[in-house]
């Protein structure tokens, strides 16, 4: 079962990602002001997955990743992959699990041993 992990990027901005039951990122979003907005858009996913588009792309040095398109709005961009194969099984991943994906929040100003 996959997951999403809220986290904020070291500039301020708050992101997420889905990460495979492998624990291997599949997508991250687009950056949000605050943090209640990646949750937010995270249950919009989950409640519309039927709608998401998956465009798929072929950079100049070979690899594969997709663009995740919600509405007609790009809301996130997957990891590189060295194969279509593997690219179809990330989006495959997405498909069957994000849906039933809870969150992980990861963005507190604390770090695992609970310092600032």
């Amino acid at each position: 079962m996959g997951t999403f992990v809220i986290a904020q990027r070291l500039s301020g901005v708050y992101k997420y990602e889905f990460v495979s039951r492998k624990g291997k990122t599949i997508f991250t979003s687009n950056d949000f002001e605050l943090r209640f907005e990646c949750e937010e858009e995270i249950e919009k996913l989950k409640s519309s997955l039927e709608r998401c588009v998956f465009m798929r792309f072929k950079s100049s040095s070979g690899k594969f990743f997709f663009r995740l398109i919600l509405d007609e709005h790009e809301i996130a961009v997957s990891r590189r992959y060295t194969t279509q194969l593997l690219l179809q099984k990330g989006i495959d991943e997405i498909i069957k699990y994000a849906d039933k994906a809870e969150f992980l929040d990861f963005s507190s100003a604390e770090d695992i041993f609970g310092n600032l």
